[in-house]
Order: C-alpha cells, then structure tokens, then sequence
C-alpha cells in the first residue's frame, strides 16, 4: 500500500463484516436524497438576487452541475478501486498518508458532518411546524436562569433531536430499512417536480414572458462579483453526492454500481434542479422569486393555490429527513473505518452481530448531534467547515492523479472520463473557490483550520498507541 496510509487494524469481532446491501437504484436514489435536501426550494432566490437575469441564472444551475460532476467522474475511479467503508477518507488516505485522513475524518465528526446533520434535523422541524401549526418549533417548552445564563428548550430542537434519535435507530436495525427511507424521499421528490412541472406549464397560472424579465429594478447587468455570490449557493446546493462513496462497503458490485450510481444520479439531479428552477421561473417573475422566502412554497402558491404551501412544508419536511438518514448512514461508516485504521476511538470498530451495523460508531455520532442541535451552536460550526470542505473535495479530485502516479498497477474497473483535463480544470474551479472563501470569509476559515489542528494530539495519541500494540503482537508471535 502507497501513500503512507496504515494498514486495516482488525478488531476483536472480525469475523462480523459490513453485509452489502444496497442495490443500484438503492445507490442513485442515495445520491439524490443525499444531495437534495430543503436547498432546491429556497436556494433559487439567494442565485436570482445575485444574477437576475433568467437564462443566464439557469445556465449558472447547469455549470455548477456540470462541475459536480466533474467531482464525480473521479470519485467514481477511486471509489471502484476501493470499494469500502469510509469513502473520501480512504482515497485521502491512500493518496496522501493517514494524517491528511485523520484531520478530514476529525474535521468531519466534530464540525462538517454532525453540524450538517443537525441543520437537516432542524429543518426537519421546522417545515413540520409550518405544516402543522401544534409542532411550531419556536415554541418554549422550558426557560430558566441558571448562573445568570438564561437557558431554554424550543420544541425545535427536540423534534429535530427526536428526528436523529429515530433515524439512527433505523439505520442500526437494517440497512434496507434506511435504503427505504432515501428511496422514498427521492422518488417523492422526482415525481414530486415532474408532476408540478407537467401541471403547472399545462394549467398553472404563469406565463413564459417571466423569462425575458430582468431585474425589477430596471435593467440588469452581470458582473464577476455576482457570479462568485450565485455560485456559493449553487455548490452547496450540489453537496451530498458524496455519501454514496461512504457506504461503498455495502454496496453490491461495488466496482460497477458505485460509478454508475454516482454518474447517474448526479445528472439525475443536474436536470431535475433545472426543471425545478424552470417551473420556479414560470410560476414567478426574477424580482418576485428573489425576494421569496420558500421559493417552492411561492411558485406552487401562485400556479395553483396559496393552500398548497402547507402541503409543500410537510413534503420538504420529507425530504429533510431523507436527507437527514444518508448523512446518519454516511458519517457513522467514516468513523467506523477511522477506528478500523486505529485513527479514531477503538469502540466505534463494533458492528451488531446479528444486523452487522456500526452500532457504536452510530450512537455516538447521534449523541454529538444532538449536543449541537440543543446547545444551538451546529451553524457556527458548519460556517467554520465550509472552507475545509471545499478543500477536501480538490484533494479528493486530486488523489486521482496522484494514484495514477503512485499506484500505477492497481486494478481500475472505472477509469475518469476526461483524465486528466477534467480532473485538473475541477481542481482550478475548486482552488478559485477556496481562495475566494478565504478571502470573503477569513476569519471561518482560520477556525476551520484551527479546528482540524486541534485533533493533531489526539492522532499522535492514536498512532503510538497503535504502534505499541504492533511492538507488543511481535514480542508475543515467536513465543507462540
């Protein structure tokens, strides 16, 4: 093995394997629910206020797209050359050495992964509590003073904590099951813009003269600046293809279904984004989708009846939770193979014996979650883990080519379409955007940064012990 990376330390309950389970379809379907979240009904008018002119909107939800995958294409090589349980760790791992993987795990548990899934478990309460006005999630359960510290719980928090509770329990069950719930929040969504889009261009009251508008401050004009501001949100609205990548080790024919599985589902996305974007542009003027607070909820009001906004809410609900269950899946497998490594806590190498789950990677990730969601600090975090994710994911891009270079005979059933080229222009698109994200948000990116570096003692930790152990199995080996 090249790359510096460590060898699989095997646990104690060895012989219990991660069972691969899912399927082809389960994997697309994983893509799309891991990608999509709440981020396709709101981020529209966030990229409309930065570029408000329709086509050339559209055309930015197509390039941002077309970027991903770009991502994609490479993951989809290293994930058919190592096809297991960890994802992007293992590809950092065998192109850059276990510390540039520890710090991308670390970065993840602590910050990037459970304050991303905090976030989805609050949205998760609060478009339910649009839905139905009882489960309004700014309501005050308890309030209290403590220590001059006033203290309080919002039915949020515990709905949205109630929400990772249940969700993890399902993912430690049965992997079906999980595959399930993302299988149904992705086919609800996909029927979900077909069905508005077809309905509403044949009967919903817009008009296409919505896509010849500019501004409805007069006339428009596109500036670089704007384009860098509209293409924040188009990146995030993007992120979560990745997961699929996490779970490689229980997908079945990994070396085939996880490239097909990320190829098709992130154009599966591309297209539905802009169907979405398109019935959104119908249903409402630019000046009018820019200043709406649920895009969708807005444009489905206005084709059809202010009603539907309250069904809307408890569908986006839906699908946050979908979304919420693949980042439960995803995480709990990188900390499991981090712990395989002898990089993170040696009990999150547990599986179930009989549902062949991580169970202690997964209750721990669900209790550092729920920490985050009740002391109302995941944003903060997630803010500080911008800069460090867009970093990984050129390194991921990267380590396609260092690979290419350092393990030149290792087997690749999927070679990257376009290599090198798309690989390295993907790498110049990321590098002007972690620039940029450095200089628009410096002071994040410095508490990313020192974030990730306060997880440098406990890797040392981890790595002598590792190594003690080691020194101990050789003194033991020719006694026995």
């Amino acid at each position: 093995m090249s790359g510096g990376g460590p060898t699989h330390a095997q646990p104690a309950s060895a012989a219990v394997h991660l069972v691969r389970r899912l399927t082809l379809f389960d994997s697309i379907m994983l893509v799309v629910t891991g990608t999509i979240g709440p981020s396709i009904f709101i981020v529209p008018a966030d990229v409309m206020r930065a570029i408000p002119i329709p086509a050339v909107a559209l055309t930015l939800w197509v390039v941002a797209g077309g970027i991903t995958l770009m991502a994609g294409l490479a993951c989809a090589e290293l994930g058919a050359m190592f096809p297991e349980a960890g994802g992007q760790y293992v590809f950092m791992r065998e192109a850059y050495g276990g510390f540039t993987a520890f710090l991308y795990g670390w970065v993840l548990f602590t910050a990037g992964n459970s304050a991303a899934l905090a976030s989805m478990a609050i949205a998760v309460a609060l478009f339910l509590g649009q839905a139905v006005p009882a489960l309004a999630a700014d309501h005050v359960l308890w309030a209290h003073t403590v220590l001059g510290m006033h203290l309080k719980l919002e039915q949020g928090s515990l709905i949205a904590a109630s929400s990772v509770i249940v969700l993890t329990v399902i993912n430690l069950l049965s992997v079906r099951l999980a595959a399930w719930i993302h299988n149904l929040a992705a086919l609800a969504y996909l029927v979900a813009v077909v069905v508005i889009g077809a309905t509403g261009f044949l009967w919903g009251h817009g008009s296409w003269a919505h896509f010849q508008s500019a501004a409805s401050s007069g006339a428009a004009s596109i500036t670089a600046a704007g384009v860098g501001v509209a293409m924040i949100p188009l990146f995030y609205s993007y992120d979560g293809w990745e997961f699929l990548s996490w779970v490689g080790g229980e997908v079945t024919n990994p070396r085939r279904n996880l490239p097909l599985g990320l190829i098709f589902g992130i154009v599966l996305i591309i297209l539905t984004y802009l169907l979405a974007n398109t019935v959104y542009l119908y249903a409402l003027t630019p000046a009018q989708l820019g200043q709406a607070t649920v895009v969708g909820a807005a444009a489905v009001g206005t084709l059809f009846s202010s009603d539907v906004g309250r069904w809307l809410s408890l569908f986006i609900a839906l699908i946050s939770f979908g979304g919420a269950s693949v980042v439960v899946l995803g995480g709990a497998r990188i900390y499991y193979s981090m712990a395989l490594d002898g990089a993170f806590f040696s009990a999150m190498t547990r599986l179930h014996p009989r549902w062949k789950t991580p169970v202690t990677s997964l209750v721990w990730q669900c209790v550092w979650v729920c920490v985050l969601i009740f002391s109302a600090h995941y944003d903060q975090l997630y803010t500080c883990f911008i800069f460090m994710m867009t970093l990984t994911y050129a390194m991921t891009v990267g380590a396609v080519l260092v690979l290419r270079r350092t393990q030149p005979d290792r087997p690749r059933p999927y070679r990257c379409f376009g290599y090198p080229w798309l690989p390295i222009v993907y790498m110049l698109v990321a590098g002007a955007f972690v620039t940029s994200t450095l200089y628009t948000k410096p002071r994040e990116s410095l508490e990313g940064l020192a974030l990730a570096l306060l997880g440098v003692p406990l890797y040392l930790y981890w790595h002598w012990r590792k190594k003690a152990l080691h020194r101990r199995a050789r003194q033991v080996a020719p006694r026995a």
